[in-house]
């Protein structure tokens, strides 16, 4: 094994061939998640009847709980069996989450359908990022998981824009997920083609020259409170989701209250996704030249600032800028927060770490659901996307004062 490592390199130029495929399986990956982003909160409210916002919002919980426990799964297995082995098990489940929906007689069956569709993106985009931390020197981390968040999120604003259109044009199911099913072959297929980082972590632990083997319940315990950093960039990550949790759920809503078409929700809808991908492209290369701690801090607070601006403009123009605004100052946090896991954690255990952080930060769409729906419920959805952005503003308090720079 020696001998064979000496020939392997690392760096993303190094194994541009790998790394590009990857971009493009998350892309597939994102575009499971936009497929649902537009159409189910309208199709639980008009097919099914569902009137309390908690209920409608109960397909993001179950999403979003299921994907937090399997993150912290797959990062354990992927530590164990290999990378490539968990990514396609994770297009195998997701086979099962359009032909649920296209099936789904009960409102029920939506929400099972969005537990596997939990399963299935933290299984494939887990991978997905770690395989390319994995090939990436440690002065390319952030711009290797801001191109992989870029790929995904863009999957998310296309395929957001894609079923808008094909729900307006046909209806709500099945035709847009039609589409998902194909998404799950084409992921599958270009997996196939990939080949396990394995070799490229060894040689970083080496480089390191240290060996830290530690069990899952003390990286656990260093990521979720022990250690300042690993502890602040996850509740950084947990309150960035929860915000997204709620901007899920509750702006198709808010924006059909306005008097906005399908077509038009849709495209705002998309829109903040969209700037969240492609700025990412610029911030996770940033992160890699000027640091993560500001970028983090900064961009927590303009992602509380945009959803009060959201709340306060009333013209579709208005909220265009402000679902680009929020897409920015996600941009700015989302890669920083995974490159600084990558700082801090040992090869031996990023991947577990890794994983824990993504338990934390997925978790927040769950609770940023429940939140939503239930001071929608007591109150209403202005309400719920005004306390939600207390959130985010808190956890660049705690960033700014707290987080130490991680870049070395």
């Amino acid at each position: 094994m020696e001998r064979s490592l000496n020939n392997v390199q690392v760096g993303v130029k190094e194994n541009l061939m790998q790394f590009s495929l990857l971009v493009v399986i998350n892309l597939f990956v994102g575009s499971m998640v936009g497929l649902e982003r537009t159409i189910l909160p309208i199709i639980g409210e008009e097919q099914f009847g569902i009137a309390s916002a908690s209920a409608a919002l109960s397909f993001i919980v179950s999403f979003g709980f299921s994907k937090a426990v399997f993150n912290f799964i797959a990062g354990n297995l992927a530590d164990r069996i290999g990378r490539k082995q968990v990514l396609l098990l994770g297009w195998g489940i997701g086979l099962f989450v359009p032909l649920l929906v296209i099936f789904a007689h009960s409102w029920w069956v939506i929400v099972v359908a969005n537990v596997l569709l939990g399963v299935n993106q933290a299984l494939t985009w887990s991978m997905t990022v770690n395989m390319k931390v994995d090939l990436a020197k440690p002065t390319q981390r952030g711009l290797a998981v801001g191109f992989n968040e870029f790929a995904g999120y863009l999957g998310v604003a296309l395929m957001a824009v894609i079923s808008g259109y094909v729900a307006s044009t046909y209806s709500m199911s099945p035709e847009p997920f039609y589409i998902g099913i194909g998404i799950v072959i084409l992921g599958f297929v270009f997996s196939m083609f990939v080949k396990n980082t394995e070799k490229q972590v060894k040689v970083q632990a080496q480089q390191k020259g240290t060996i830290e083997r530690i069990d899952s319940k003390e990286v656990f315990k260093k990521t979720t409170w022990k250690d300042k950093n690993l502890s602040s960039i996850s509740f950084a990550g947990l309150s960035t989701n929860l915000k997204d949790g709620m901007a899920w759920g509750l702006f198709p809503i808010f924006l059909a209250a306005q008097g906005l078409s399908v077509g038009q929700i849709g495209t705002i809808v998309a829109v903040y996704p969209a700037s969240w991908g492609f700025f990412q492209l610029f911030t996770g290369v940033l992160s890699d030249r000027i640091g993560r701690k500001w970028l983090i801090t900064f961009g927590m607070w303009l992602q509380a600032l945009s959803l009060w601006w959201i709340l306060v403009v009333d013209s579709y123009s208005l909220w265009m800028i402000g679902a680009i605004l929020l897409g920015i100052g996600t941009a700015m946090v989302y890669p920083t927060l995974m490159a600084s896991i990558g700082d801090v954690a040992h090869p031996d255990w990023r991947a577990t770490s890794m994983g824990i952080y993504r338990f934390w930060r997925d978790s927040g769409y769950a609770f940023g659901a429940i939140m939503a729906g239930v001071i929608t419920d007591l109150l209403d959805v202005n309400w719920a996307i005004g306390l939600v952005a207390l959130l985010p503003l808190f956890a660049g308090l705690l960033t700014a004062v707290r987080l130490r720079e991680t870049l070395k």
